[in-house]
């Protein structure tokens, strides 16, 4: 998931266009980018979206950011959205594990009312200093907890920092990136709300990568591409994650925990590494 692309919930001419780019993800939003008086259009407009052929048919991993825990619109939000179509449901303003476990609950409930055989993950959202400071309870407080998403925008404004500066923003991103890696959970990096600093955009994605985020989350259809070619970078293509496995194998049976592969030395964190890819890559076939 290299790209996330924000589509606005009240903007349903949007969707099939989003749908058919080149993000690897949709994000179908009806939380911050939907006014009060339009978040029940929104609801309708993205749930009958979901369950259209176009969606039933494509490839694109599938997610709905929904209102807050606690806000009058969280459980039709839940209901309108447990769908098999929906890979991850994306919970903002989250404050603590107990939170997470009210929403994974509340959730739990919503497939079975809605049928839902298989389990709709949850993307948890970064964005306030409690909530920072309390990631890794967050990232390990349900089994359905994919992974955690920083919001520079909402915890920097909160917080009166500058964004601009390159080390307050390192300090956010390797806080949520450790609290991501003790549990196993994936680090996705922010949006970037100014489309026309491609610069800005490049340089937050590449130190996101470089702390090991798998993504950057895009506010427009123009940053998709250099999320992509980031993000693809970092990425260890399923052939060659294939070719270590087997190498490992092959090691493992000759008593070696280490080995040389193209002339470099392999060892477990890059089998576990390769095994991950070639196990993500079969989940995104049974989406």
């Amino acid at each position: 998931m290299r790209s996330k692309l924000f589509v606005p919930g009240s903007r349903p001419e949007l969707f099939p266009k989003a749908l058919a780019g080149a993000a690897d993800s949709i994000s179908f939003d009806v939380e911050d980018s939907v006014p009060e008086h339009s978040k029940a259009y929104a609801r309708e407009q993205v749930a009958d979206f979901l369950r259209s052929s176009a969606v039933r048919d494509s490839a694109k991993s599938i997610i709905v950011r929904i209102n807050a825990l606690g806000s009058p619109h969280f459980e039709g939000d839940l209901m309108a959205f447990a769908c098999q179509q929906v890979a991850l449901l994306n919970l903002p303003k989250a404050q603590s594990a107990a939170d997470v476990r009210a929403a994974a609950a509340a959730l739990e409930k919503a497939e079975r009312c809605g049928g839902v055989t298989r389990p709709i993950g949850l993307l948890i959202n970064i964005e306030t200093p409690r909530a920072l400071r309390l990631a890794p309870e967050i990232a390990a407080a349900h089994p359905r907890v994919a992974g955690l998403q920083l919001g520079l925008a909402d915890l920097f404004e909160s917080m009166h920092a500058d964004r601009r500066n390159a080390a307050n923003v390192h300090a956010a991103m390797f806080q949520m990136a450790m609290a991501c890696a003790e549990s196993g959970k994936f680090a996705y990096d922010s949006a970037y709300p100014d489309v026309a600093d491609v610069a800005g955009f490049r340089r937050e994605a590449e130190q996101a990568r470089q702390l090991g985020y798998i993504g950057k989350s895009c506010v427009h259809p123009k940053q998709v591409a250099l999320a992509n070619e980031i993000f693809g970078a970092a990425t260890l293509d399923i052939d060659t994650a294939r070719r270590i496995v087997a190498a490992a194998q092959d090691a493992a049976h000759a008593g070696r925990g280490a080995f040389l592969l193209d002339g470099r030395m392999i060892d477990l964190p890059f089998v576990k590494r390769a095994e991950a890819v070639l196990a993500a890559a079969n989940d995104s076939d049974r989406l």
